[in-house]
C-alpha cells in the first residue's frame, strides 16, 4: 500500500496544465450514434482508464481524440491550440505527433527487425537521421525490456514482445500523451503481465495515459481516474476507488458485477 501511495504523490506532483481537452464530442455512422456528447479534460500526469462493455464507443472515442477517425461534431484542443471544431482538422501533423498510439494488433513491419520497425516512423515523420533514430530506438526498446531483441524480426518474437515493439515504437516519437487500445486483449493471458508491467513503468515516470482495458486491476491499481461508458455516453467517472470500489450508477454496477465474477 505504501508503494502505491508514494507512486501517486509522485505523479500528483507532476501533473501540470491541462493538455487535451474535448468538448461535445459525438461521431455517427448513418443514423447510428457512436459517441454522444464526450467532455474530457486530461492533464499532463493523468493516468485515465477507460471502462466499459464492447460496442460503449471507448475505441471510437480514443480513435476521435488523435483524429484517426473524423468526429461528427465537437471540439478538441490540445495544449490551448484548437485542433478540431467541426469540419476540417487543423494542425493535424502537430496532434499526431503529440499522441502516441497503440492497438490491439501490433502492425509491425514483418519484414524489418525490431530496431527498424521503431526507427522508419521517426525518419520519416520527425526527421531524425538513421543513426539518430536507430539510437533512439535501441533506447526505447531497452526501456521495454527487449534491449536483447533489436536485431530480430516479429515472427521471431511472441506477441507480448511484439506489442512492446509497438509501445517502443509510440514512445519514440516522444509524443505528449498515450493512447492504449485494448492492448492486452490479443495476448494469450501468460504474456499480459509484461506488457501491464511496461505500462506501469510508463506511468510511474509522468507519462500522460489514456487507456481503454478490461483490466479491472490495472485501471484499479494505475489510474488517476477512472471512466465508465455505456452506449457512447460517459456514464460515470471518478477515483477507481469510487468508480470500482463504490460506483454511484446502477448501470456502472451491473457490468462491474459481471466482469468481477469472472
Amino acid at each position: 500500500m505504501s508503494d502505491k501511495n508514494s507512486t501517486t504523490m509522485v505523479r500528483e506532483v507532476a501533473k501540470g496544465e491541462t493538455i487535451l481537452t474535448v468538448s461535445g464530442l459525438k461521431k455517427t455512422y448513418g443514423k447510428l450514434e457512436v459517441l454522444r456528447d464526450i467532455d474530457l479534460n486530461i492533464k499532463k500526469g493523468e493516468v485515465i482508464c477507460v471502462l466499459g462493455p464492447s460496442g460503449s464507443g471507448k475505441s471510437t472515442m480514443l480513435r476521435c481524440l488523435n483524429l484517426l477517425e473524423l468526429p461528427t461534431a465537437g471540439k478538441i484542443e490540445l495544449k490551448g491550440e484548437v485542433v478540431f471544431d467541426g469540419g476540417k482538422p487543423k494542425n493535424l501533423d502537430e496532434l499526431r505527433r503529440e499522441t502516441g498510439m497503440v492497438f490491439q494488433s501490433f502492425n509491425l513491419f514483418p519484414n524489418m527487425t525490431a530496431k527498424g520497425n521503431v526507427s522508419i516512423a521517426q525518419i520519416r515523420v520527425r526527421g531524425r537521421k538513421k543513426s539518430e533514430a536507430d539510437k533512439r530506438s535501441i533506447e526505447q526498446l531497452s526501456k521495454v525490456g527487449l534491449d536483447e531483441k533489436v536485431d530480430e524480426y516479429p515472427d521471431r518474437l511472441s506477441g507480448g514482445q511484439q506489442q512492446r515493439v509497438a509501445i517502443a515504437r509510440a514512445l519514440a516519437m516522444d509524443p505528449e500523451i498515450m493512447l492504449f487500445d485494448e492492448v492486452t486483449s490479443a495476448l494469450d493471458p501468460e504474456l499480459v503481465k509484461g506488457v501491464l508491467d511496461v505500462m506501469r513503468g510508463l506511468a510511474d515516470s509522468g507519462m500522460t495515459m489514456i487507456c481503454v482495458t478490461h483490466e479491472i486491476g490495472f485501471a484499479r491499481e494505475v489510474a488517476d481516474r477512472v471512466i465508465f461508458m455505456d452506449e457512447g455516453y460517459i456514464v460515470e467517472e471518478g477515483s477507481p476507488d469510487q468508480v470500482i470500489g463504490d460506483p454511484r450508477e446502477e448501470r456502472t454496477r451491473q457490468f462491474l458485477g459481471l466482469v468481477l465474477d469472472h
